[in-house]
């Protein structure tokens, strides 16, 4: 007798884009606000992701001057982590799939 053989299924993605959507990296956003310093802002870029000194400051002067900037990118989890650790450090930070 022998074993009966499972038709492979294969499953459709009924929006038609989902698939090419979770292979799309994530953005942290920090935003600006009225409560830490400049200096302050650039301590912690350096501090939780590595950014020397003038990129740092560079990414500062842009939550100064524009109200936010992109301050790093990757998996959904990464980026959570580093939200969270925004979080953590007085930061307003958000995140966004990347379009």
């Amino acid at each position: 007798m022998s074993t009966p053989v499972l038709a492979e299924q294969t499953q459709v993605d009924p929006l038609g884009g989902e698939v090419v959507a979770a292979d799309t990296p994530w953005r942290t956003i920090v935003w600006n606000d009225p409560v830490n310093l400049m200096s302050y802002v650039t301590y912690v870029f350096q501090k939780l992701f590595g950014y020397s000194r003038d990129h740092a400051t560079k990414l500062m002067l842009d939550v100064h001057e524009k109200g936010k900037a992109i301050v790093t990118s990757g998996t959904k989890e990464k980026v959570e982590g580093d939200v969270a650790k925004l979080h953590a450090m007085g930061l307003w930070a958000t995140m966004e799939q990347s379009s």
